[in-house]
């Protein structure tokens, strides 16, 4: 456990997870109905997503804890642990998904954005595939938006930069579709993601 001012960051693994599962649905479904994902979630569609963090004896949450309250959750699990359209890309990559680390999403309520939690996120989850020491790459995948798009607001400032930084770097080629309902429709439909891919240098 470690602060970040006065808000915790702890980790929870494997099955432990299920315990917070529904703190997580909840922030997911809060924070992705904002651009650019404009996620309509609802508790069916995260009880099918989550169960395979809870399914992964190696998974991870790591949450941002304000008192009681639950702000912010980041979650992680072997590659090998996630749903085919996961480990596609990689395949055709020619890479080892037994050697990749998901860094599954981040999810934080505005108010508290820029205090430096993103890189507690970051740093607890390449931890935590560290020290399981099997892994050679740790990867993410961000929605892919059109820049001209009517929705998106002005003065979104996107996290490019900030993984960039953080020594991620974008694989144009790595692509997978996933479905989900936007807000204000009524059916999913699919949207492109695009992996980011980092080495995982060793303990």
């Amino acid at each position: 456990m470690t602060f970040v001012g006065d808000v915790r960051v702890e980790a929870v693994r494997g099955p432990d997870i299920g315990a917070r599962l529904a703190d997580v649905a909840r922030l997911r479904i809060a924070v992705f109905r904002d651009w650019p994902y404009l996620y309509d979630g609802d508790e069916d569609y995260e009880a099918q997503y989550l169960s395979t963090y809870v399914r992964s004896t190696d998974s991870v949450f790591v949450l941002a804890v304000d008192g009681d309250r639950v702000v912010g959750a980041s979650t992680g699990l072997p590659l090998a642990d996630e749903e085919p359209a996961f480990l596609a890309p990689f395949a055709e990559r020619g890479i080892d998904a037994s050697q990749v680390f998901y860094c599954g999403e981040s999810v934080l309520l505005p108010a508290y954005r820029g205090r430096g939690l993103g890189h507690a996120f970051f740093d607890r989850r390449e931890a935590h595939a560290r020290a399981l020491g099997r892994f050679d790459w740790t990867a993410f995948a961000a929605v892919d938006r059109d820049a001209a798009d009517p929705r998106r607001p002005r003065d979104h400032r996107g996290n490019e930069g900030f993984w960039t930084k953080r020594g991620y770097v974008r694989q144009p080629e790595m692509t997978m579709r996933l479905s989900w309902k936007e807000v204000g429709d009524h059916h999913e439909s699919e949207k492109p993601l695009t992996f980011w891919l980092r080495p995982l240098e060793a303990a």
